[in-house]
């Protein structure tokens, strides 16, 4: 079993997810710890407070998506957080499988579709295992599971990004020294398709440009805050 028995918080940055919060709320254990850090200004976070009353906080912050986890993390009380994203909904078993992990600092698993783009998530999943074959993380922030402690040794999520701040921190945790691991049988499945349908493409170019700029220390530090147009309405 992971240590201290899986003990774990589900952090989740919402911002008017008011169409995804119902069925990403049923796909949780109702045992476990949530803290949602709220950007809304629709009924997201009503809906929330009605729906799981239970083991859930809210906190309402004006912040960016790398600040929201940050922020979660720290009032997290449990040795593990979840990182996820409102848009997913986690397959039924997927919490039993996490405490079947041992001896490691953290985990990434996989982001496939519920509907919708098969070629982009088969394309998607396999440059992860590509990628952590070759000893890079190649981190996806709905399925990212980190000890506390890890993350606070290393400093946290780079809240001057606006976007990749999940692979960065990854990259930060392995260079560390501690030990990350790919786990293929943890799986989300992806609702909300809205970026993919701007274009699969763009999407896929904009990752693997503004990632190697950040994995390689190239990134100008002036581009870091600007998300090149990624989180635009669709």
């Amino acid at each position: 079993m992971l240590d201290d028995g899986a003990a774990a918080t589900v952090v989740v940055p919402t911002k008017n997810e008011a169409q995804n919060i119902v069925p990403f709320l049923a796909s949780l254990p109702p045992d476990i710890e949530l803290i949602v850090v709220d950007s809304s200004d629709d009924e997201t976070a009503a809906l929330i407070a009605a729906l799981r009353p239970a083991h859930t906080r809210i906190i309402t912050a004006q912040v960016n998506i790398p600040t929201a986890r940050q922020m979660g993390a720290e009032v997290a009380r449990t040795p593990w957080v979840v990182f996820t994203d409102a848009d997913v909904v986690f397959t039924h078993d997927y919490f039993e499988r996490l405490r079947t992990y041992s001896q490691v600092h953290a985990l990434y698993g996989l982001k496939q579709s519920a509907d919708g783009y098969p070629h982009y998530y088969r394309w998607f999943t396999s440059g992860q295992r590509v990628l952590d074959w070759c000893g890079v993380p190649a981190v996806s922030g709905s399925n990212f599971v980190v000890r506390r402690d890890v993350l606070m040794a290393v400093g946290g999520f780079d809240v001057a990004l606006s976007c990749n701040e999940d692979s960065e921190l990854g990259w930060r945790i392995a260079r560390s020294g501690y030990t990350i691991r790919l786990a293929t049988d943890l799986v989300v499945f992806a609702r909300d398709q809205r970026r993919l349908e701007r274009g699969a493409t763009r999407k896929m170019l904009h990752s693997l440009v503004r990632c190697t700029l950040l994995y390689t220390g190239l990134m100008p530090k002036k581009w870091r805050s600007s998300d090149w147009g990624y989180w635009a309405d669709a």
